[in-house]
């Protein structure tokens, strides 16, 4: 209720013409009869126009196509005072990336640009179409799969990383592969799971080895830092493609510098407080006290090394620059980066004032690259973020070919090179300025 509340108030705040209230409805189609039963659907609405709220697109949900859209369509455009294409359909689709496809087969594009007076480029946006028809035949039609070892706290509720796995899935469908996330939890990596447990530590080593390649994400709090650290090492003595994120950064540092530089006492405050090799510290602005808005969050600058040769600065397009999302309260300890450097262990990535580690990448390996940001906050189903593409190609044994042809593809690993260039325009492109912008659409 306070979100349709909230929703009231904010029609007239911002006015007719900027707001559009779009009601998603279940279609019920009983088994028994095979007919669609709109009742629900009309009782939902009267109880919206209730609240102050006057839908102006009906989205009938189903479990399968209607049997008859047009009666379905006219009896809820009667009932519920809408025009027939303010009706749009939504059946369960076999992808989600469909949908936009779908919707835009019903004319929803055309009804927001009258709605709204949102003038739409049309030459761009048969381009973006046409972009997004090819990405949704990519995951349909790709044959080849890549095994990802996700290694994380809290795989029992996968939900947790909906957003590294859809990286994943975007990286792949770039590269023509599906991916294969298994989920590993981290605990069950550690020598007191093989001892309390021994079923989960061998379970849990057998999906890390059959997989082609590894992703440690973040996460907070002590329980399976120990076995994320074993995973780091695995990959590194095995030459395992691998990527850490935020926490799976630190635990790569942590890892590195227990066994290369045997610094057998490196930990993470966060775990020690008085570790006698402090590796990973907390950040001067956060107070142990009081955790509350004491984050390093949002979009920062992170600046590249010069004169350092780097895999991962290649795949972000060489750019000096590059702005990435952050959410950690503990970093690098930059009194050991030297050493560090000086075993293999290349930080090739820095924050503005260079104090903060953001990126680190190992020497003659095939991909081992940990990023103290979230790339996966970035990712776009058309333009993968570039920590996972280079993952992606790592495990699919395409890293070098790509490097080695300038970061583009062949022409039988993926898209041409003119189809590339097609989806190089910003989003923004879609939408022409019209000549008075100061009603300007929500």
């Amino acid at each position: 209720m306070p979100f349709v509340e909230a929703f009231r108030q904010f029609q007239f705040k911002v006015k007719k013409e900027n707001f559009v209230c779009a009601h998603v409805s279940f279609i019920l189609q009983p088994g028994a009869t095979g007919d669609d039963k709109t009742k629900p659907t009309q009782s939902s609405v009267r109880e919206l126009r209730g609240l102050g709220l006057t839908p102006d697109l009906v989205i009938c949900r189903s479990t399968k196509p209607c049997s008859n859209v047009e009666q379905v369509k006219r009896k809820i455009s009667t009932f519920c005072d809408v025009a027939s294409r303010q009706v749009l359909f939504m059946h369960d689709l076999d992808s989600i990336y469909k949908v936009p496809l779908f919707m835009e087969n019903q004319g929803a594009l055309e009804f927001l640009q009258d709605r709204l007076n949102f003038p739409i480029n049309v030459a761009y946006n048969r381009i973006f179409m046409k972009q997004w028809k090819k990405l949704s035949d990519k995951i349909d039609n790709s044959q080849k799969i890549i095994k990802i070892a996700l290694v994380g706290k809290y795989t029992q509720l996968t939900d947790a990383y909906a957003s590294v796995s859809r990286s994943l899935i975007h990286a792949a469908a770039h590269i023509n592969h599906k991916v294969a996330i298994t989920y590993v939890e981290a605990a069950n990596l550690e020598i007191e799971t093989k001892l309390t447990n021994p079923v989960d530590y061998h379970e849990a080593w057998q999906k890390l080895c059959r997989s082609d390649g590894v992703i440690v994400p973040g996460g907070f709090g002590t329980r399976g830092v120990e076995g994320k650290i074993e995973a780091c090492k695995w990959c590194r003595e095995n030459r395992k493609p691998f990527l850490g994120i935020c926490l799976g950064l630190q635990v790569a540092v942590i890892e590195f510098a227990r066994n290369v530089l045997h610094l057998e006492n490196a930990d993470t405050t966060e775990i020690n407080s008085k570790a006698k090799d402090p590796l990973i510290i907390e950040m001067p602005e956060h107070c142990p006290e009081n955790k509350g808005g004491t984050m390093r969050l949002g979009k920062r600058t992170t600046i590249f090394k010069k004169g350092i040769s780097s895999v991962i600065h290649k795949l972000y397009g060489g750019f000096e620059t590059i702005e990435e999302r952050h959410r950690h309260r503990y970093e690098v300890n930059i009194e050991y980066v030297e050493r560090l450097e000086k075993a293999g262990l290349k930080f090739v990535g820095t924050d503005t004032e260079k104090v903060r580690m953001e990126i680190c990448e190992l020497d003659d390996h095939p991909y081992y690259v940990a990023t103290q940001f979230h790339p996966e906050y970035l990712t776009r189903p058309l333009k993968p973020s570039p920590p996972f593409l280079g993952l992606m190609l790592a495990s699919s044994g395409k890293l070098k070919s790509y490097l080695n042809n300038e970061c583009r593809f062949t022409p039988d690993e993926s898209c041409s090179e003119d189809e590339s260039n097609d989806i190089s325009f910003k989003l923004q492109d879609l939408v022409m300025t019209p000549p008075n912008t100061k009603n300007k659409p929500v």
